[in-house]
């Protein structure tokens, strides 16, 4: 099996976000460097929210400008609104991705905005870049992640047509990859498959992205699934460190060390360099001050075949 299967890391954001330590933009910067020469192509490098709300996340400029410039890398910035998107055009980011939530409890609580009001701040954010078309800097790529999509903390279950409507809706936008986030980890392999098929029905010419949370031991198994439903975009992030700040007992992503491992030990490709993904995940946990969760940086590779 050479199909190959690229993973989104998200450490240096989703992973630090809910982490007690806070760390400087320059050892942030350090660290989407590490994952790079590690394999990271595509990577969620901050997130533009204020710094009060999420303190982990300060200084993102700082970082962008940190780094230096690179041809075959790609550099995401979350946003969650209008004000998030027009910090991140004023940096080098390659993508903007912007988070809404599939329920209104999370997003009030997330970004102070309900379902509808966030779909018509998307909706003028694409506008904004369709009337940029032809500008000297062209606008960075665009992409949207949906939370809580398999479940809301504050709301319970989230019914497989509920997504469904929202993944058309962004489709409808003009979105071209939408991303399906686990944000509090309790989906199971067979909902992920039944996740998969809905969307792709909603949205047939979208890419799908597929984000886990390892909360209760599913990750792996969900990202399995999501593999074997023809999903070949996955995030994941380094060490398996995360949250999210705003749903309780939402611990860390699926880490991708551990998801590499599996991946090509099936026989995908990745492009990661597994042992220099454990190193930065042990170098990530001396920082914030305690060993990373993930199995692999406890019990390394293994190259007995």
């Amino acid at each position: 099996m050479s199909r190959p299967i690229q993973i989104v890391e998200v450490g240096p954001r989703d992973g630090l976000q809910n982490e007690k330590a806070i760390l400087d933009p320059a050892v942030r910067a350090e660290l989407v460097l590490r994952l790079e020469a590690a394999g990271a192509r595509r990577i969620e490098a901050v997130s533009f929210v204020h710094p009060k709300l999420v303190p982990q996340m300060a200084g993102a400029e700082d970082v962008m400008t940190a780094l230096p410039e690179s041809s075959d890398r790609s550099r995401i910035g979350l946003v969650l609104n209008g004000k998030g998107y027009d910090r991140a055009l004023g940096t080098a980011v390659d993508e903007v991705n912007v988070s809404l939530s599939v329920t209104d409890g999370f997003g009030l609580k997330n970004q102070g905005l309900a379902v509808r009001d966030q779909l018509t701040m998307l909706s003028d954010i694409l506008a904004r870049r369709h009337n940029s078309d032809g500008a000297d800097t062209p606008a960075p790529s665009l992409s949207a992640t949906l939370s809580c999509v398999w479940g809301c903390p504050f709301e319970g279950e989230v019914s497989v047509e509920q997504v469904a409507t929202m993944v058309a809706e962004l489709s409808a936008l003009g979105v071209a990859e939408i991303g399906l986030a686990d944000t509090i980890g309790v989906g199971d392999p067979w909902s992920v498959t039944r996740q998969i098929e809905a969307a792709r029905a909603a949205a047939p010419g979208a890419t799908l992205r597929l984000h886990f949370h390892d909360t209760r031991n599913t990750g792996v198994a969900n990202a399995y699934a999501a593999v074997q439903a023809g999903v070949d975009v996955l995030d994941a992030s380094v060490g398996g460190i995360g949250g999210c700040p705003f749903a309780p007992g939402a611990t860390g992503n699926v880490a991708t060390e551990d998801l590499v491992y599996m991946l090509e030990r099936a026989g995908f490709s990745t492009g990661y360099d597994l042992d220099a993904l454990i190193e930065t995940a042990r170098w990530i946990g001396e920082r914030i001050g305690r060993p990373t969760p993930s199995a692999l940086s406890r019990a390394g590779g293994w190259a007995g075949r």
